[in-house]
């Protein structure tokens, strides 16, 4: 395979940013038809060497050829027309366009500056159905769609340039079991056509089951090329993080107490109709289902951030009353959002901010916050969840995806409440550090507090919860204690093939 010519090659790539090394000198190469995985640690320069592919940042130096040929890339048009197209995991659609004017933004054709719309909802209808969700109307606003129907319509715009390099960057975060079989379908016909995918995961099963070669990355420089086939997952977490994981999920010894949190007869919208459920102290309680099953809508009518029609929730056997996301933390629940970008961070505030924001209160006295005692927690956070920063008082924005849900998981931290509700907690996070937010959970329910759990990884489900209630069409299911939560159970509950 020495005289093979790669579709893509990027040799000796490097940029920094100020005086911190994005990339030193960082190889990638990728052969037609073939599904790449590009892994490493949140902050290892992934994105980064992406984006510089993609357009979005120059090169310091290195070179790139595609099909044997130099190119000089210097913009996203340039990437575009060199056939290279991006889903980059923070979204990049317009909410308030439609889900067909969002596909073919970059390209939208009109016959004497007319577009024709009824042929523009067909095209995006073909695409849309080619991925296997026709259900997903083209007319829709995209705002109005769900997270995991948004991550569709990129993937729809992506392949709408009719590229033949695809970069994937944590398409599956936000995609329950039966979405990710879809889009595995999707992309296994794809590589057979001849394009060439590079996939960014840190769901090392994905990893395992859709790639054939693997090129890891560590602290923005090459850690090794192996071929999926000549390596097990423990040896590539070693690549990853220069160390050995004897366990995924940290060992956790129940002390399960009295009931802390119970919601009854909840009913919002469509998605939520009469949802019940209790959790008691020290007990990390799973909201498992497919995508569309309800589990967020519940959440978020419970904590306040959506209006709840009817349904009552107590803690600690009180009622609540009035329902708003300050009420909720200030009466002892706190809720971690599926969407981090929308609703977890401020990005243009800086870390530290972020940090405490949700409990300044704390850290104040006499109308002025002490700083002191503030940069303190905010030293602990960073610590204890190994949040790679510059500065604390650089913005959000400067830092990974995976970096930014570890400063949202640390507001939760700050807040001192009974009750947390994590809404996908490890979605693009890497996997040394889910093992810091696994810890972090053990020593909530440690401390007798209570963790609702939602996660579409279904051995997270498995591996971190003593009890789950699985929701389908907005109503639960079934309930699962520790020894029948197996995939096979939740799959039949979500599915509606039996009853618990």
């Amino acid at each position: 395979m020495a005289d093979e010519v790669m579709r893509l090659e990027m040799k000796n790539i490097s940029k920094s940013f100020g005086g911190v090394h994005a990339l030193q000198n960082v190889s990638l190469s990728l052969r037609p038809g073939e599904v790449h995985a590009l892994c490493g640690e949140n902050g290892a320069g992934k994105s980064t060497l992406m984006k510089i592919l993609s357009g979005a940042y120059s090169r310091d130096t290195g070179e790139i050829f595609i099909d044997g040929k130099p190119v000089n890339i210097k913009n996203p048009k340039d990437s575009v027309d060199h056939g290279v197209s991006i889903i980059y995991q923070e979204f990049a659609s317009v909410p308030d366009l439609t889900v067909a004017e969002n596909i073919f933004l970059n390209h939208v054709r009109g016959s004497k500056n007319v577009i024709n719309w009824k042929q523009l909802n067909a095209n995006a209808k073909e695409l849309l159905d080619s991925l296997g969700f026709g259900q997903i109307n083209p007319k829709s606003k995209v705002r109005e769609l769900t997270v995991a129907y948004q991550q569709i319509v990129e993937i729809c715009k992506a392949l709408s340039t009719n590229c033949s390099i695809l970069i994937l960057d944590e398409p599956s975060a936000v995609l329950a079991n039966a979405e990710i079989r879809q889009l595995f379908g999707i992309l296994r016909k794809l590589r057979d056509e001849g394009k060439s995918i590079v996939y960014i995961s840190h769901r090392l099963d994905e990893v395992f089951e859709i790639c054939d070669r693997i090129t890891v990355m560590k602290d923005g420089q090459n850690a090794g090329v192996v071929n999926t086939a000549d390596v097990t997952e423990k040896q590539l977490v070693s690549m990853m993080i220069g160390r050995d994981l004897e366990s995924y999920f940290p060992e956790r010894e129940s002390h399960i107490g009295d009931v802390i949190f119970e919601a009854k007869d909840i009913k919002a919208g469509k998605m939520v109709q009469g949802v019940s459920f209790k959790v008691h102290k020290g007990e990390v309680f799973g909201l498992a289902g497919l995508v569309g099953a309800g589990r967020t809508e519940t959440v978020r009518a419970i904590f306040g951030a959506d209006k709840m029609e009817s349904g009552q929730v107590f803690i600690n056997g009180q009622e609540i009353k009035h329902f708003s996301p300050r009420n909720s933390i200030g009466n002892g629940y706190a809720l971690l959002p599926e969407d981090r970008k929308r609703h977890g961070v401020l990005l243009n505030l800086p870390i530290l901010y972020n940090m405490t924001i949700s409990c300044l209160p704390k850290f104040c006295s006499g109308g002025r916050i002490r700083k002191a005692e503030e940069r303190k927690f905010g030293d602990k956070m960073v610590d204890a969840l190994k949040i790679k920063i510059g500065d604390k008082m650089d913005n959000t924005s400067s830092l990974s995806g995976g970096n930014q849900q570890k400063v949202a998981v640390s507001k939760l931290i700050a807040s001192d409440c009974h009750v947390y509700i994590l809404d996908e907690p490890t979605r693009g996070v890497d996997v040394g550090a889910k093992i810091e937010i696994y810890k972090i959970i053990n020593d909530i329910v440690a401390e007798g507090n209570a963790v609702i759990m939602i996660s579409s990884e279904m051995p997270e489900v498995i591996g971190m919860c003593d009890r789950v209630a699985v929701m389908r069409n907005g109503k639960i299911a079934g309930e699962l204690q520790k020894e029948e939560i197996t995939e096979q159970n939740m799959i039949e509950l979500s599915m509606g093939v039996n009853k618990v």
